[in-house]
């Protein structure tokens, strides 16, 4: 009888989990040269492979793109049918496969060792005809493939996964790639936009109320009321917040004084309140809002009053 259906994809699992694992044991000499190699080349880095390999080869060109490292993707078939051509002078050439002894591998190999490019084999056959005349290896051998019939690539191709995984993230350590670099290569979506938007952009087309410490509070009505934000910035003659007032105090103000005509801003303003800076990310400010579970922020610059960050800003952003 056939196993269960939950009995095969742990198998899988634990397969492929073995696969990655066993791939502590080929982080050597070559990984580390290979690493420096493409890290100081003046040109790109060129990912080839054929069928499943291939797939994983795009895969890792994008990744390597995206982390500061200049690749594409050449397909093997392809390459001897014309696009060797993309190849330059200065680029490392990355061959991608299990075998190491696919026709077209074998085709390609000296194709490329005649244009005089550094080829760095990832392969599953230390035996191979690709593995022989490669210059660095990174060995991606696989103990079995989670197929029950041995065939389909599936652990192997797993392991050629975290293996330009593990490239990419120590070319990104040698390289000094950091979030703001990041930001340059994802400006879209809200990954681009948590990475880039800043508190400024976000307010940038607010209204600003304020009034200072000695306005009547029917001046501070009609502010809050004019600039439709629910509160107003409570601030010195040179700009400089001093505090904030809000729906909620006016509320809490109207239940405990009945004598109001003599109330000034100065009176009734929440001093020293929560505030962010003008320079910082919008998702600080998401997570200030978060945090102190409040619903707007005073915004200031080097202590100057700036404007009125309110959730709402956030949302219209997408960022929540």
């Amino acid at each position: 009888m056939p196993d269960s259906i939950k009995q095969v994809a742990l198998r899988t699992i634990e397969l492929e989990a073995k696969s990655i694992t066993g791939l502590t044991a080929f982080i050597d000499d070559d990984f580390e040269k290979a690493v420096n190699v493409i890290a100081g080349s003046k040109g790109r880095l060129v990912v080839s492979g054929i069928g499943k390999s291939a797939v994983i080869a795009q895969k890792i060109v994008a990744t390597l793109n995206s982390t500061g490292t200049p690749s594409i993707f050449m397909h093997a078939a392809d390459a001897i049918h014309g696009d060797l051509g993309m190849i330059l002078k200065d680029d490392i050439v990355l061959i991608i496969s299990k075998s190491g002894e696919s026709p077209e591998i074998k085709a390609l190999v000296p194709l490329i060792k005649n244009f005089g490019n550094i080829i760095i084999a990832m392969v599953g056959n230390l035996q191979s005809f690709l593995t022989k005349n490669a210059k660095i290896i990174i060995n991606t051998t696989v103990e079995k493939e989670a197929c029950p019939n041995n065939l389909a690539p599936t652990t192997s191709t797993t392991a050629q996964l975290v293996m330009g995984d593990a490239l990419a993230v120590c070319l990104m350590e040698l390289k000094g790639f950091h979030s703001d670099d990041f930001a340059k290569f994802h400006p879209g979506g809200l990954l681009g936009k948590k990475l880039y938007l800043k508190v400024a952009d976000l307010i940038s087309g607010n209204e600003k109320p304020k009034v200072e410490t000695t306005q009547s509070l029917k001046e501070v009505i009609v502010e809050m009321t004019q600039k439709r934000l629910g509160i107003t910035a409570v601030v010195n003659k040179d700009n400089g917040l001093l505090g904030i007032i809000t729906d909620g105090d006016l509320r809490r103000m109207l239940e405990k004084n009945t004598a109001i005509d003599s109330i000034k801003a100065g009176d009734i303003m929440t001093s020293n309140p929560i505030t962010i800076e003008l320079d910082k990310l919008a998702v600080d400010a998401l997570n200030m809002l978060r945090k102190n579970e409040i619903t707007q922020l005073a915004v200031i610059s080097n202590g100057n009053y700036e404007g009125i960050l309110h959730l709402h800003d956030l949302i219209r952003e997408g960022l929540i």
